[in-house]
C-alpha cells in the first residue's frame, strides 16, 4: 500500500500520548524501515503475544522525526506477508503531528493461530515473542505448545495426578528450566518435555523470560489447580 493512499488525520496529541508510554510489550518505535526481516521479527513477536504497534517515524528516544521514506509501508507489508509464516495482516493509520510531519501507526493483531514464524535468511523458521521492549526467540516448548493448542488443545484431557500434579507443586512459586524439572521429578528430560507441553496447552504452566532464558513456573501464581 503506497503511503499516499493512507489518508492522514490530525493526531499530535494522540501520538504524543503513545510516545509518553515508551517502548513496551505492545509498542515499538521505528525511526526508519530498512530491513524487512528485522521488521518481520517484530510482527512475529507481537502476533505471538497479545498484539502491538509500530510507531514509524519516531526515534528510539521518543523524538518525532516523521516518516522519511515512501517505501516504509511497503517494507512492513513485505515483512508481514513475505517473511512471516503464516502471513500476517497489518493495519496502517497516518497521523499528522504538524504540517510537514506524519507518523504511521502500524498495528499487528494477536495471531488467531500460533506460532507465527519468521523465514530467516538461512531458510529456517523461528518464532519470536514480545517481552517488555524486546523481541525474543520463543522457547521450543512454547512453540510446540502453541501448535498443540491450535490442533488438539481442546481435546487434551489429563488427570492432575501423579507426575502432572508433582510438576505443578514443584514449580509453584519457582522458576525452573527443563533440566531442573527433570531432576526434581527424577525423570528423563524427554518425559519432562512432554509433561510441560501438555500443561502449557491447558494454560497451567507459563514461560517467564528471566533476561537470559525462558523458565517455567505455575500459571496463576499460587492458585490451587490440583
Amino acid at each position: 500500500m503506497p503511503l499516499k493512499d493512507i489518508a492522514a488525520v490530525r493526531g499530535r496529541r494522540y501520538i504524543e500520548k503513545l510516545i509518553a508510554e515508551g517502548e513496551h510489550e505492545q509498542q515499538d518505535f521505528k525511526f526508519m524501515i530498512s530491513d524487512a526481516r528485522k521488521i518481520a521479527r517484530s510482527v512475529s513477536a507481537f502476533a505471538n503475544n497479545s498484539g502491538g504497534r509500530l510507531l514509524i517515524g519516531v526515534k528510539d528516544n521518543g523524538a518525532v522525526a516523521g516518516v522519511r521514506n515512501e517505501e516504509d509501508v511497503y517494507v512492513v507489508e513485505q515483512a508481514a506477508g513475505r517473511y512471516c509464516e503464516p502471513p500476517q495482516k497489518v493495519d496502517f493509520k497516518a497521523y499528522r503531528v504538524d504540517a510537514s510531519v506524519t507518523v504511521i501507526v502500524a498495528t499487528i493483531a494477536r495471531a488467531a493461530a500460533r506460532p507465527v514464524s519468521v523465514i530467516e535468511e538461512d531458510g529456517r523458521r523461528r518464532a519470536y515473542y514480545r517481552v517488555a521492549d524486546e523481541n525474543i526467540a520463543a522457547h521450543p516448548l512454547m512453540v510446540e505448545a502453541w501448535r498443540r493448542a491450535d490442533t488438539d488443545g481442546r481435546g487434551v484431557v489429563i488427570s492432575l495426578a501423579g507426575l502432572e500434579s508433582d510438576l505443578l507443586r514443584l514449580i509453584d512459586g519457582r522458576l525452573l528450566d527443563l533440566r531442573e524439572i527433570a531432576l526434581g521429578l527424577h525423570i528423563a528430560e524427554s518425559r519432562a518435555r512432554s509433561l510441560v507441553v501438555r500443561l502449557a496447552v491447558l494454560g497451567l504452566v507459563e514461560f517467564v523470560y528471566t533476561g537470559s532464558a525462558f523458565k517455567l513456573t505455575r500459571a496463576g501464581g499460587n492458585d490451587d489447580a490440583d
